[in-house]
């Protein structure tokens, strides 16, 4: 039931603050209400699902005015991360690194966006591991997650639109810069990686935007 609501989520298939009630999932599922508190408390762990002071349980809205807010905290973790991957990746990260990248090139060249999103954030989070700081792993790992809903978007995005900057390996510069220990160019790479996730979501919405608009 967890993956299946985590899917729904991140897929978009459950739009930002819509209503999750334990009775009605409990009834949809085939389940009692323990497991589905189970999975709700998952979710809310991953940031993905809220619960109000009112004891309101919803999927966690998404302001758009706060995107901004959202890229700094991110560029500046992601940036700390990758600095700390090139000073203290040891050959074992490097391996599972490079195989968190093939593994997201395979999702790039199947078109499943769903598995894109899972791959780039498992990807990153190894990265995150070869920092070898604790302390920013679950930070980061929950800004990633609140991050996937968008990633799917521009994904999305990316792949069916003719004027998006098409999808490659992305990563393979950042890897490379961590594999030699060159700390600053990855830290470099890391921001522009960011800003480039930036960029192709922003294209989205303007896109979107623009199609949503009537013409008299």
């Amino acid at each position: 039931m967890y993956e299946e609501l985590r899917k729904q989520i991140l897929t978009l298939q459950l739009k930002p603050g819509s209503p999750l009630d334990e009775v009605s999932l409990a009834a949809q599922f085939g389940l009692s209400r323990s497991p589905v508190r189970d999975a709700l408390a998952r979710l809310i762990s991953e940031g993905l699902v809220t619960i109000l002071p009112n004891r309101t349980t919803l999927v966690t809205p998404f302001e758009i005015e706060e995107f901004p807010k959202y890229i700094s905290a991110l560029d500046l973790i992601q940036r700390a991360v990758t600095r700390l991957a090139a000073l203290h990746r040891t050959q074992a990260d490097l391996v599972r690194i490079r195989k968190a990248d093939d593994e997201y090139m395979q999702a790039v060249e199947s078109g499943d966006y769903q598995s894109m999103t899972e791959t780039n954030k498992a990807l990153h989070v190894a990265i995150a591991h070869a920092a070898n700081n604790p302390y920013f792993i679950g930070y980061y790992e929950r800004l990633l997650g609140e991050g996937q809903r968008l990633s799917h978007l521009h994904f999305d995005f990316t792949v069916t639109s003719p004027t998006a900057t098409k999808l490659g390996r992305d990563h393979a510069d950042l890897i490379d810069a961590i594999e030699r220990k060159d700390a600053n160019t990855a830290e470099k790479l890391a921001h522009e990686h960011t800003m480039l996730f930036q960029q192709r979501f922003l294209d989205y919405m303007r896109q979107n935007m623009t199609e949503s608009m009537a013409v008299s």
